[in-house]
C-alpha cells in the first residue's frame, strides 16, 4: 500500500492468501546459500537445557521442528531471511551503500543494522523472549552461525532464538494443560 493511500484503509478485493504456489522455498534458498535444516536444528540444540515439558534433547528436536516449520511458513518471514540473503550478497561484492567491501568483512561494531534486522526476526517470531534467545545466539555464536555473514549470523540467530522461545513456552503451557 502506497503511504500516499493510507487514508483509504486496505486494497478493496484483495485475497488474504498468496493464491500461486511459487517455485522455491525459503529453505530451498537457504539450502543454496549452504545451510540446511540440520544445521539449524543443530545448532539451536547447542543450548538445549532440560525444561518442564522438554526433558529430552529427542523431544526438544520434535518441539522445535513442530515450531520452526509454524514459523518458517510465514511469508513476512521468509521475505526478511531473503533480505538477508540479499544483504550478504551485496556486502560480499561490495555494493552495499554507505558500507564498503572492506567495512562489510570487518562486521565494523557500529553498524547495526544487522543485530536490529535479528532482533526484528525473533521478536516477530518470539516475542520479548525471542528477543532474549536472539541476544544469546549473537553473543556465543554456537554452530552455523559462527560461519555465516554479517547478515546471515543475526537473522539465523534471530530465527533460532525467536523458535527456542516458542519451543519452551509451548512445552511449557502445554504442560499445563495436561495437568489440569
Amino acid at each position: 500500500m502506497k503511504l500516499s493511500n493510507m487514508d483509504d484503509g486496505f486494497k478493496k478485493e484483495q485475497p488474504n492468501v498468496i493464491e500461486e504456489e511459487t517455485s522455491k522455498t525459503i529453505m530451498d534458498v537457504l539450502k543454496g546459500f549452504g545451510i540446511s535444516y540440520a544445521d539449524l536444528e543443530n545448532t539451536a540444540m547447542e543450548f538445549y537445557v532440560p525444561h518442564p515439558g522438554i526433558e529430552t534433547e529427542e523431544k526438544a528436536r520434535a518441539y522445535f521442528k513442530r515450531e520452526f516449520d509454524y514459523a518458517i511458513g510465514d511469508s513476512n518471514l521468509q521475505l526478511l531471511i531473503y533480505t538477508a540473503l540479499l544483504l550478504e550478497k551485496e556486502g560480499k561484492e561490495g555494493t552495499l551503500p554507505g558500507l564498503s567491501k572492506k567495512s562489510y568483512e570487518q562486521d565494523l561494531s557500529f553498524i547495526i543494522a544487522d543485530e536490529i534486522l535479528g532482533e526484528a526476526v525473533a521478536g516477530y517470531i518470539g516475542g520479548t523472549k525471542g528477543k532474549f534467545e536472539f541476544v544469546r545466539f549473537d553473543k556465543n555464536k554456537p554452530g552455523i552461525i559462527k560461519e555465516l555473514g554479517m547478515f546471515m549470523d543475526d537473522i539465523i540467530g534471530g530465527l533460532l532464538g525467536g523458535v527456542s522461545a516458542n519451543m519452551y513456552s509451548r512445552a511449557m503451557s502445554e504442560l499445563s494443560e495436561e495437568k489440569k
